[in-house]
């Protein structure tokens, strides 16, 4: 490529790369002008929408019904405000879109956005001052038709109240009196009512439908929950607060401390509270009265409870009066004639101090359970404590006598079996002799020619095993931990020496029995007659399994699995 085509080239990339970014930009510029264009378009019909002909209609219908000077006032007020909004803020909001206007013509982008930014605040906050002016006036233009409805409702709620007290007076003969007085302020006030809206009170009516509302729901509480409360104050609580006394009165006779359940306070206070209740009741204050009430009631019904759990933790320490003192006693003499007998124990036994020192424990252990057991014994007598919690101290001390209960067990199982321990070893040291009396007697039986030398080792070894038992026995204290070793040892040593006598008897006979058996073919096989042989001199030492081993491999040679022939026969 030439270099005039390479400057071409190269000339038109760069014509074609600025026709493209301005390409970019106008598109830009384009699409940022229309997104301003829509947003001063939203501006101008938001500023429109701020005076709205309800305002205009609202208040002509206001200047129909002025026909007092508070109305007038108001009105005048409502006409003020409105000239406000209309030529004054509006006029400035006006101005700021003009504004907009020569900026968005200017492209001056960047106060542009300052400036719309600025008229949205200024819009809305007029808008809410318009919404707010209209509602106000609302409240007035609307009133009579609200105000109407809402009155029809409550003479509805209102004959339904004096209904369903005419048809129960009996119900609420404590409070007739101030209900009927409630009952004429009702109608006095659904006439005031008529008089203020014939007179265009607006401002009067409201105060006066919220009273007349605010009346009769507290009369729909006072005639629905009257009834509980004179039935609950009158009648149920004072019987349960009567019933409950007796039954106290029964139980303190009968030896039981009640003073933590505060049955004489708590009566009073109960009193005190159904006196505050129904004084307010006579001025219809039903506030928290059914939950007052309530509380009292459910108070009285839980102390059949506590009743009930005082005689059950009666019996329990009652049953654990009888029981308790006896196992103290029981284990303490336990204990007492093992504690006599510990020097005895520790001398025949190589006990440490350590070891025997839960003796002692237990010894203090049980001392101690008895002295609080006499404490609380002397409380109930003195009916300092409610049986609550004397059946409770009673369980703890039942609960740490067990445990002392187990310790004392273990501990006589533990000294027990020492004793036990040496009379096994003395048991198993006859056994062991035996043994090894069976293991000289089987081998003297059989007239060996010569016995092997691992016997007398091995015998010499059970031997002297037995005799370690002997002294372990003779002396004093016995350490029974090595005592047990001691049998342990001999026992082992004394079967290993009679499995070698019968192996050795054994294994003898049957190379005695092989000799004898392979005689009958000495004439007819020398190299028979020579294994013989070698058998024989092996049996003469001693050596009787390489004396099994020669006489087998000899008669082999002329009667083929012989091993297995002969095992048979000595079997049988």
């Amino acid at each position: 490529m030439s270099s005039t085509t390479f400057i071409l080239f190269g000339t038109a990339y760069y014509v074609f790369t600025i026709l493209l970014i301005i390409i970019v930009l106008h598109f830009i510029g384009r699409r940022e002008k229309r997104k301003y264009h829509e947003e001063i378009s939203k501006l101008e019909r938001n500023k429109n929408l701020i005076i709205s002909a309800s305002i205009l209609s609202e208040l002509n219908k206001v200047e129909s019904l002025v026909s007092n000077e508070t109305l007038q006032d108001t009105y005048n007020d409502w006409q003020r405000r409105f000239r406000s909004i209309k030529d004054e803020e509006v006029p400035k909001i006006t101005d700021k879109l003009i504004e907009i206007d020569v900026l968005f013509d200017a492209k001056d982008y960047k106060k542009l956005k300052e400036k719309i930014a600025e008229a949205e605040l200024q819009i809305f906050y007029v808008k809410t001052k318009s919404n707010f002016l209209l509602e106000e006036i609302k409240e007035i233009t609307l009133s009579e038709e609200r105000n109407r409805e809402t009155i029809t409702k409550l003479k509805t709620s209102y004959r339904e109240i004096v209904h369903k007290y005419n048809n129960n007076k009996s119900d609420y003969e404590l409070i007739s009196n101030p209900i009927e007085l409630q009952f004429e302020n009702v109608d006095k006030l659904f006439s005031t009512f008529e008089r203020a809206m014939d007179q265009n009170a607006y401002s009067e009516v409201g105060k006066i439908v919220r009273a007349i509302d605010d009346i009769i729901g507290n009369l729909n509480i006072v005639i629905d929950e009257a009834p509980s409360i004179i039935i609950m104050g009158k009648g149920l609580i004072p019987k349960k607060i009567e019933d409950v006394s007796a039954i106290a009165d029964k139980l303190i006779k009968d030896g039981f401390n009640l003073e933590y359940l505060n049955i004489e306070y708590n009566k009073v206070e109960a009193e005190k509270t159904i006196k505050e209740v129904f004084i307010r009741l006579n001025m219809l204050n039903l506030e928290d009265s059914i939950l007052e009430l309530k509380t009292i009631l459910d108070y009285f019904e839980s102390i059949y409870n506590d009743f009930d759990k005082e005689k059950i933790a009666k019996k329990i320490y009652e049953d654990y009066a009888r029981t308790i003192i006896v196992k103290a006693t029981k284990l303490e003499k336990i204990n007492n004639d093992l504690y006599k007998q510990l020097n005895v124990i520790k001398f025949s036994y190589d006990l440490t101090d350590e070891e025997v020192r839960v003796i002692d424990e237990i010894h203090e252990e049980i001392k101690l359970i008895k002295k609080d057991y006499d404490a609380v014994i002397s409380s109930a007598r003195s009916k300092s404590f409610a049986y609550s919690r004397l059946g409770k101290e009673m369980e703890i001390l039942n609960l740490r006598l067990t445990k002392s209960e187990d310790k004392l067990e273990i501990a006589l199982r533990t000294l027990g079996s020492l004793k036990e321990d040496e009379l096994r070893a003395r048991e198993q040291l006859d056994e062991i002799k035996e043994i090894l009396r069976n293991a000289k007697d089987k081998i003297t039986s059989f007239k060996l020619p010569m016995v092997p030398k691992d016997y007398y080792v091995e015998l010499s070894e059970a031997s002297e095993a037995i005799k370690e038992i002997v002294r372990e026995l003779e002396k004093k204290p016995i350490s029974i931990k090595t005592l047990n070793t001691r049998v342990d040892t001999a026992r082992d040593l004394s079967l290993k020496l009679l499995s070698t006598t019968n192996e050795t008897v054994k294994t003898a006979n049957m190379a005695e029995i092989a000799i004898v058996y392979g005689n009958r073919y000495r004439p007819i096989n020398k190299d028979l007659d020579l294994g013989l042989t070698k058998a024989e001199n092996a049996f003469y030492k001693g050596n009787f399994k390489i004396s099994l081993e020669n006489s087998i491999a000899a008669i082999n040679l002329v009667e083929p699995g012989i091993h297995k022939k002969l095992l048979g026969t000595f079997k049988k």
